[in-house]
């Protein structure tokens, strides 16, 4: 028996039939597919404003003093079926109190398999050279698209765009001007007023008005913010916003410019020589999430269904969710296409390897800031990193402290700024 109060969780789901709960171990994975076909409904998570909707009109009877707990139809997950004396909340309720009193008041309660449990959850990555294969055999399980000799051709992405590689070419050379810079960003009329609008915002406090490309790259960004700035801006263009995502989570440019800034500034904390290089650190942090996009253009339906499991299960990582729903993960993905377009080996690393704390390999550092960066960000509610800590021994190995990383997020968070900015690279 154990006395742990959070061992167990409760999720409240809704269909036509009204709303129902189910009890699972905390840790495990409610599989939305399993309560589907053995509960005969068709039940998704409740977004929280359709919890409190259903509160403010008493759709919702707290179980006594509960606060996680009501008096609903239940399914409780079948590995519980023994554990009647398993306390659910710190006032003493055990699983077979709360059963007895819903019982009581005339609820219907299934004991089910509807939880996977956590060592059964994949989120470990296998080694890069099954990538590409891990990819393929997903891509034929779980779409309609017909496997071609190359890969890239399958998935359907768009090759690199002349403007990307324009700019990455300009990179590689190290007697670029900033006006062969300007004449590319130019070139893209959106992309151009893009870099005006950033180089304007309140973030960066530019004395005067800031009148062209050139203006903004001189005065205030520099030639490595705007050259992986455009990049990143010109690859997040080349694959649509999906129309669905999880509730609750915060919005993919949002979220790319929360990272891009919090490893840029963390990254100016480590000591100098062990430093990322500025620019390739912060377009790693504004491309962390681009196999997010990816997912959404692949494998459509499916990613409508990882939605919907991320809402029931919001802290089990999302590397779970994926190799469970579809057997590859947005971080495999992304980083399979960094290498396809040629981009730099740093970025491809950041990607794959931002969600293993453990990570020591070639370009560790790009990973391991992004993992402090989004699990730091996600205390505050922003991004969709697990809520699990961050190892004192990853801090050490960077030569941060979490206090200084703590301090510097807070920074971030408080300014106004960063959502005026997201809102000009969402257009």
């Amino acid at each position: 028996m154990s006395e742990t109060p959070t061992q167990l969780r409760n999720v409240l789901l809704h269909d036509e039939q009204g709303i129902a709960q189910c009890i699972l171990p905390r840790t495990s994975l409610l599989d939305l597919k399993s309560l589907h076909t053995l509960s005969g409904r068709v039940l998704m998570p409740m977004p929280d404003n359709e919890i409190m909707r259903a509160s403010r009109m008493k759709k919702l009877t707290a179980v006594g003093q509960s606060m996680q707990f009501f008096t609903l139809p239940t399914y409780v997950d079948s590995k519980l079926s023994g554990s009647a004396e398993l306390m659910v909340e710190d006032e003493g309720l055990t699983l077979g109190e709360l059963r007895d009193t819903l019982h009581q008041q005339g609820m219907h309660i299934r004991h089910l398999a509807i939880a996977v449990p956590e060592e059964q959850l994949v989120s470990d990555l296998p080694e890069t050279s099954q990538d590409s294969q891990r990819i393929a055999d997903s891509i034929k399980q779980f779409t309609s698209l017909r496997i071609r000799q190359r890969l890239d051709e399958t998935l359907e992405i768009p090759p690199l765009s002349p403007t990307a590689e324009r700019i990455m070419q300009l990179r590689a050379n190290p007697n670029a001007s900033v006006s062969e810079l300007t004449s590319i960003v130019e070139a893209d009329p959106s992309l151009a007023a893009q870099v005006v609008s950033w180089a304007s915002s309140p973030y960066y406090a530019a004395p005067g008005k800031i009148r062209s490309v050139q203006d903004a790259i001189v005065r205030v960004l520099g030639f490595d913010l705007v050259s992986n700035l455009a990049v990143g801006l010109v690859l997040g263009r080349s694959v649509d916003l999906p129309k669905d995502q999880s509730y609750g989570f915060t919005p993919y440019w949002l979220q790319a410019v929360y990272c891009s800034t919090a490893v840029e500034s963390l990254a100016r904390a480590i000591p100098v020589s062990e430093r990322p290089q500025q620019g390739l650190i912060y377009l790693a942090g504004l491309l962390h999430n681009f196999g997010y996009l990816i997912l959404a253009h692949t494998f459509p339906p499916h990613f409508t269904l990882i939605c919907r499991y991320i809402e029931a299960n919001p802290e089990i990582s999302h590397v779970a969710v994926e190799n469970h729903l579809i057997g590859i993960s947005r971080e495999q993905i992304s980083a399979w296409l960094m290498q396809a377009w040629n981009m730099p080996e740093e970025i491809s690393a950041a990607l794959r390897y931002q969600q293993d704390a453990s990570y020591t390999g070639d370009h560790s550092t790009y990973a391991n800031l992004i993992f402090i960066a989004m699990r730091l960000l996600r205390r505050h509610g922003i991004g969709d990193a697990p809520p699990e800590s961050i190892p004192d021994e990853l801090y050490a190995r960077l030569g941060l402290t979490a206090e200084r990383c703590e301090a510097i997020i807070e920074n971030i968070v408080n300014s106004d700024d960063i959502a005026l900015i997201a809102d000009q690279m969402a257009v």
